[in-house]
């Protein structure tokens, strides 16, 4: 696993576009990261966290304006993002589908709050998928001293020190007529 810095991000970018998982800090926690376009990189990633495949997992993007999503659906996530939610609307692109889960007309979606040069480098990649750093039933990682059990799953780690969120983002459902808490987090 190499080590990276803010000022240095071609290593990271080179490790996402050959297919390997990279460690991020975000807004709330340290997650592990590979191109969301790429379902062989999305199954080998959530196969080394033990994630179930047909859990659904969410798409991260460095801003609203690149995800992929149909213009009411943008319109819905748009009050939220950037911030430390991941929210579940509509996949009117049907956008995606290996991370959907058995629901491949819904998809989550996540603009964290990033350093500018990460959030330009993700859009400039394409969304990623995007899963907390930390073993189910494990606390979350908050700093990069406490990813220590994760850092062999990454090729590349990018040192954000500590996250200020110190907690997963807040799951919220936009799918119905009324916004639904999938899991709580750090806004209630």
């Amino acid at each position: 696993m190499r080590r990276v810095a803010f000022d240095d991000l071609e290593p990271l970018v080179a490790a996402l576009v050959a297919g390997e998982t990279v460690l991020l800090p975000t807004d709330t926690v340290y997650g592990l990261a590979c191109r969301a376009d790429d379902p062989d990189a999305c199954r080998r990633l959530l196969l080394a966290k033990r994630r179930d495949l047909a859990k659904p997992s969410a798409i991260v993007a460095g801003s609203v304006i690149a995800l992929p999503l149909s213009a009411p659906a943008r319109a819905l996530v748009t009050p939220y993002l950037p911030g430390p939610y991941t929210l579940v609307v509509a996949n009117d692109l049907r956008v995606f589908p290996w991370l959907c889960g058995p629901t491949p007309e819904r998809i989550g979606v996540r603009v964290p709050v990033l350093d500018a040069r990460l959030a330009r480098a993700i859009d400039d990649l394409g969304p990623l998928l995007l899963t907390s750093a930390n073993a189910a039933g494990e606390p979350p990682v908050v700093s990069f001293a406490d990813a220590t059990r994760v850092k062999a799953l990454a090729v590349v780690a990018l040192d954000g020190g500590t996250c200020l969120g110190g907690a997963p983002s807040t799951v919220l459902d936009l799918t119905g007529p009324e916004r639904a808490v999938l899991r709580p987090g750090p806004v209630s």
